[in-house]
């Protein structure tokens, strides 16, 4: 059976294999077409507390086998994934809107995501600690137990295998649940993909499903971790949530991430860097480059040619044609996106590109002359949407970067490096790139954010040890200790 069969998964969800779900099932809807192109199953807060029961039990097996042994699947499943690439990549074009290069760089990031988890067994898991007294004190990383992942709709592969793949790697079982619009590339593909490898029953759950079933996963007692990726304010409702129930979460939250242009930067670069910024992936990123302050030297030049580029950059099915964007997610997001353009150009901006849609396909839309108040600069847009704002000194650069309740990413274009280094120490974000725009991961960086955008470096590398284990203190005497009572 081909890896995607539908044969395998249709209308089903994966809990201890596939199986119906409590929330019956539900068309997968291709964005540029509006044609139902599958059917997944949908969970119940019910099947969360069964696949967490089934978790429970497989994990501390899994957690006992060798490192070695975790490692090898892990890599099998990575080789499995690079290897079904042409498989996977329909879906996530047709289910997503993502335009090939767009995709095949996910799956390019996800595969690694998978080939760096599996070197997380090997590490060192512990440390020894001097004792005042007789004894051997060491502390040990040791599994959390079962961890719920919460993953959104717009990169689905990476934002569900980062906190997948780790979590497992280091000895838990997980329960995903992936956003119902996507749950076929953030969902399907891994429950494949890691059952074709080899990876123990029971280890991991799928369960696509609305609010209430992600609500059941913070609030199951099993689920002792949380790792959450999506917009500010379900991550507020989350976060408290968990705190309620005295639960750990990684949050990995909204953006609305700076470009700052210095006069000296090369103009030509430099709106080609802001164009990908802002328009990859239709700006459905969290990352994505959603405010442009321009030195007032070469503002005007640079609105003009970035505006120029906006006009010129082909929007349309990425399934059959050979364009820049494709369509926004859903007519929700879509009508989000216009009423912040549509309120901002009637607060002064002017409309310099863009600004018009067809169905859900968004025109590349350049906004000059914005204020900080005006909706499309102060909100995450989460849209192809380029505010342009011009500044004086670096001083005010700073100032109107750091003036956000976001902290995710920050891109600075300049051709004095150094002086580009000095800016980026007074902004406070969790990404600095020099020469680059807003926009980039990679599977062994320490990735996160900082205020609204979230609660820091919880996912790459080194970091996901701190994400997915616990710390235990363990003392050893060779004899029992006496003591006066």
């Amino acid at each position: 059976m081909a890896l995607m069969d539908e044969a395998a998964w249709r209308g089903k969800i994966f809990l201890g294999g596939w199986t119906a779900g409590g929330g019956g099932d539900a068309p997968v809807i291709e964005p540029a077409t509006g044609q139902e192109i599958g059917r997944i199953g949908m969970a119940a807060p019910a099947d969360v507390t069964r696949a967490a029961q089934v978790a429970a039990a497989a994990q501390a097996g899994w957690a006992a086998r060798p490192h070695t042994e975790r490692s090898a699947i892990l890599r099998k499943a990575a080789d499995l994934w690079l290897a079904s690439a042409q498989e996977i990549e329909p879906w996530g074009i047709r289910e997503n809107g993502k335009i090939p290069p767009a995709m095949q760089f996910e799956t390019h990031v996800a595969t690694e995501e998978i080939y760096e988890a599996a070197t997380l067994p090997s590490r060192p898991y512990g440390e020894l600690l001097p004792s005042e007294q007789p004894r051997l004190s060491f502390a040990e990383r040791v599994p959390a137990g079962v961890v719920g992942v919460i993953a959104p709709f717009n990169f689905p592969q990476i934002l569900s295998i980062r906190s997948v793949a780790p979590a497992l790697a280091l000895g838990n079982a997980v329960i995903l649940k992936p956003d119902p619009r996507t749950a076929v590339s953030g969902g399907v593909v891994l429950a494949r993909v890691f059952a074709e490898a080899g990876l123990p029953d029971g280890l991991l759950h799928v369960l696509p499903g609305g609010a209430d079933v992600g609500e059941a996963l913070v609030e199951e007692p099993l689920v002792r971790i949380i790792s959450f990726t999506g917009s500010t304010a379900a991550g507020r409702r989350v976060g408290e949530l968990a705190a309620r129930h005295l639960k750990r979460v990684h949050l990995e939250l909204g953006g609305n991430s700076a470009l700052v242009v210095l006069a000296d930067a090369d103009l030509d670069r430099a709106v080609s860097a802001g164009a990908w910024g802002s328009f990859l992936h239709q700006g459905q990123i969290c990352m994505t480059t959603g405010r442009h302050l321009v030195q007032e030297d070469i503002y005007e030049d640079y609105v003009s040619r970035l505006a120029d580029k906006a006009r010129h950059l082909p929007v349309g099915n990425p399934a059959t044609e050979q364009v820049a964007l494709g369509p926004i997610i859903d007519q929700r997001q879509r009508d989000k996106v216009h009423d912040l353009v549509t309120a901002s150009v009637g607060a002064g901006a002017r409309l310099a590109a863009g600004g018009t849609f067809e169905g859900l396909f968004y025109q590349p839309t350049v906004l000059a002359d914005v204020a900080p108040q005006m909706p499309a600069y102060a909100s995450e847009v989460f849209g192809p949407v380029a505010p342009v704002i011009p500044f004086a000194t670096p001083d005010e650069a700073a100032k109107l970067a750091a003036d956000s309740e976001y902290g995710l990413s920050l891109g600075i274009l300049t051709n004095d490096v150094m002086r580009g280094l000095d800016l980026a120490r007074r902004i406070p974000t969790g990404i600095v790139h020099i020469n680059d725009q807003t926009v980039d991961d990679e599977p062994n960086i320490p990735f996160g954010g900082l205020l609204a955008s979230g609660t820091g470096a919880r996912f790459g590398g080194a970091a996901n040890i701190d994400a997915f284990t616990e710390t235990r203190w363990v003392t050893v005497r060779g004899d029992i200790t006496p003591y006066p009572f």
